[in-house]
Order: structure tokens, then sequence, then C-alpha cells
């Protein structure tokens, strides 16, 4: 088998990249640009909006894990007509990484992309992750790093944090077996947590105090604009910790200890793996 890896370098993306190549599986990472490869996993130019890129980067490949690039909203118009041609081309099995909630949640662009895959005569998996730890220390890094704040509109909601290698590795299972086919499957952390405690949490790592503001919805779109966060980007931000303030994302399963035979990976412990990208120099 071939698998395609589209967000190859992206938070999930780079690790179902990484636990690939260790089954010494053939993995082909979608880039935007061309480069060389690493190791097994060649290199292929791909995007979603460019049909150009298609053909190369698809054929021989056999499975496929989608991951919406976060500017792409319209996934009718942006991102089907690219899983149609994948599908034209061979490839039997598409694991989407969506999120907690889409099936009830029309708003978020994955909804649509797990209405087509139903319906499109694939084996499919849906990964709906909960909300990724590791979006602390990447989208809301720098606030937390200069400001020693997180900044998000999700009140005292709670939320079933999940580390993006356990999401990885979850994936890593869907692409290659068949116990998850046709599965929608919910990868979450052991608690739910609020903001404040996670930023506590944060503090205590990082050995000084880590404040959560909960701006609303208005103030939120213009920090994040002023940030320089494209509009669509910033209207899916606000659906989903909507979600959060009202406690949709809090919810805990038990799918990482019963899929990977283990634990998740908790705060703490990311936390301390990745306290480097709030280190102030």
């Amino acid at each position: 088998m071939t698998v395609l890896v589209t967000g190859a370098t992206g938070r999930v993306g780079r690790h179902v990249v990484s636990e690939l190549m260790e089954r010494n599986l053939p993995v082909r990472a979608a880039h935007r640009h061309a480069g060389p490869a690493s190791g097994i996993a060649t290199r292929a130019v791909f995007s979603f909006t460019d049909p150009r890129t298609w053909r190369e980067a698809m054929r021989g490949a056999t499975s496929m894990f989608v991951m919406r690039p976060p500017q792409i909203s319209d996934v009718k118009k942006d991102m089907l007509p690219a899983l149609s041609a994948a599908r034209e081309y061979g490839v039997k099995r598409m694991v989407l990484l969506s999120l907690q909630g889409a099936d009830r949640n029309p708003a978020v662009p994955h909804h649509a992309l797990e209405k087509w895959l139903r319906d499109s005569g694939i084996e499919w998996t849906f990964v709906r992750a909960g909300f990724f730890m590791q979006n602390l220390s990447t989208t809301h890094a720098a606030e937390i790093r200069d400001r020693g704040r997180i900044i998000v509109p999700a009140g005292n909601g709670r939320t079933s944090f999940v580390d993006a290698r356990d999401v990885a590795a979850v994936a890593v299972r869907a692409l290659t077996g068949d116990t998850l086919v046709r599965r929608a499957v919910t990868p979450t952390g052991a608690q739910a947590l609020t903001y404040a405690e996670a930023a506590d949490l944060l503090g205590a790592e990082l050995n000084r105090p880590i404040r959560y503001a909960s701006p609303g919805p208005v103030a939120f779109w213009r920090h994040r604009r002023a940030l320089g966060t494209p509009r669509a980007e910033t209207a899916v931000m606000l659906a989903l910790y909507s979600a959060c303030r009202f406690d949709l994302a809090a919810g805990i399963t038990r799918d990482v200890p019963d899929i990977l035979g283990r634990e998740p990976i908790s705060f703490e412990q990311f936390a301390h793996d990745e306290r480097e990208a709030w280190s102030v120099c």
C-alpha cells in the first residue's frame, strides 16, 4: 500500500508520516512545493485547489490521510473536486481528520466532508479529534510567550484536549488496518479542562503566571484579525470556541486507550515536551 498524507507538515500529519515510516510503509508526503525525499517518504507537490498537482500526487496511492487546510472554508468548492479525483485515480480508503461533534455542527467545514465521504463508495474513517493541545504551542504560542495570556472566547466551558501524537497514532491504525473502516472515532484526552485550568498547568511548567482571557466574539474577531488571521480562518475559530463555551467539546471517550492500548498523553506531559514553544529568550 502507498499512503498519500495531506498536511504532511501539520500538527498531526507530520506524526502520521513518521509513524508510517517506522512501519516501513511507502509514504507520499504532500507539500505545496517540490523538495527532496526523506527516507522512504517521497515528496509530492499537491494542493487541493490546483488540479495540475493531483495526478502525480494521487496516482498509485491506495489510501489517503485527509486534512483540511485552515485557509479552506468552502470545502465543497475547494476540496471535494480533489477528493473525487483521488477516487478516480484509485484511492480506496480515506481517513479524515475531523473534529469532535462535527456530525452535529453543520457550521464547521468538516460536516460537509463527512457527508461526502459517507456517500462516496470508498472506505472511510472519521477521526473526530478533540481540541489539540498543540493549538496552544502553535496558534496561541506567541500570546502565551509574550503576554502570558491564553486569549480564546471559550468562557468557562470545559475542553477534552488531546495530544496530536495520539490523534496521529489513531489515524495510522485506521490507514493500515480494517477494524476502523466506516467508523467515526473521537480521540480525546483523559480529562476535560477549562482554559483557566490549562493556563495554570502551563504556568506550573513554565514557573511563571499564565492567565486566561475570554473575550466576547466581536473582541476575539478583532484580536485575531489584528494578528493577521484570515477572515475565513477566524470565522472557523469562532465557531469552534463557541462550541467549547457551551461544553460541546467536553466529552471524554475511551477511544485512545481502546485503539492504542495505552492511556492518552496527559496535558502535563504535553506542556513539558513543548515548553520551548513558550520560552522567553
